[in-house]
């Protein structure tokens, strides 16, 4: 299969996933294990395309973030609240990554893993959706320190591939008592930083694999990657958010319950 052809494919899985529930780095391990070529060689690229959905977030929200600035300008405490939530949630998993990131990047070939941790999480969003109470926090800059610092290391589950980002910062703040709406936007937000870190971590660990191509995964690989991501991204967020304001997360439950069943059984009798 052609090289670019993988990428923009792993990009069109990347836009889908990100922000959904269902793990897009879970998706992309399986994918390459699909498409029976070296997960190793792609890491590189499955963890920086994700920095293209992450600016689609950006594109998404400009207006949310061009306020929060002008609000720091005029010392706004909204605006400062918005920030060190962000920054908060965002702490755990920036320690927490770095202490453990040789244990991360182990697991990232293991694509077992990955259908377990899509099974296991799915079962958890139908409990979670089942039994947690209606939320009551309303706006990022509204959540008490105590509930971001909870849901910052409930994303720190999402080190295990498979758990999905979104996903565990979503259920964490439902089950802490945030409202739908707001407990998605805060797990857009967090992504910012997040994975704005690890794209620079790889960056650095892999900047001259990726500067001459060795690997067959170079820069334009890379940019193509990117690009995809970041268009499909701008289109899900939009429909995902529209749908989590009427409904609830129990499609995507069975989805992950599905995929990871059938996953498993494809491993192992393959």
């Amino acid at each position: 299969m052609p090289i670019l052809l993988i990428a923009i494919i792993l990009g069109i899985v990347e836009g889908v996933t990100e922000f959904l529930p269902v793990s897009s780095t879970g998706h992309l391990i399986l994918a390459t294990e699909l498409l029976g070529f070296d997960a190793e060689k792609w890491a590189a690229f499955n963890v920086i395309i994700q920095l293209g959905a992450i600016l689609a977030i950006v594109v998404l929200y400009w207006r949310t973030f061009w306020a929060v600035l002008e609000g720091l300008l005029r010392n706004n405490p909204m605006s400062w609240r918005f920030i060190r939530n962000v920054l908060i949630g965002f702490l755990p998993s920036a320690i927490i990554g770095f202490v453990l990131i040789n244990k991360i990047e182990a697991l990232l070939g293991n694509a077992e893993v990955v259908a377990w941790a899509l099974i296991v999480g799915g079962i958890a969003i139908l409990l979670i959706e089942k039994f947690a109470k209606p939320g009551e926090i309303v706006g990022v800059a509204e959540m008490p320190i105590g509930r971001v610092l909870g849901i910052g290391f409930i994303q720190c589950l999402a080190m295990i591939p498979g758990v999905s980002r979104s996903g565990a910062t979503i259920l964490g703040g439902l089950s802490l008592g945030v409202e739908r709406r707001t407990a998605a936007e805060f797990s857009f937000f967090l992504a910012i930083p997040t994975m704005v870190g690890a794209t620079t971590l790889e960056l650095v660990k892999h900047h001259d694999t990726l500067l001459s191509g060795a690997s067959g995964v170079g820069f334009g690989t890379v940019a193509v990657g990117f690009i995809v991501s970041f268009v499909v991204a701008i289109v899900v967020v939009k429909a995902f958010i529209h749908y989590i304001s009427r409904h609830g997360f129990a499609p995507f439950a069975w989805y992950r319950i599905v995929v990871g069943a059938a996953a498993l059984a494809w491993l192992t009798l393959r």
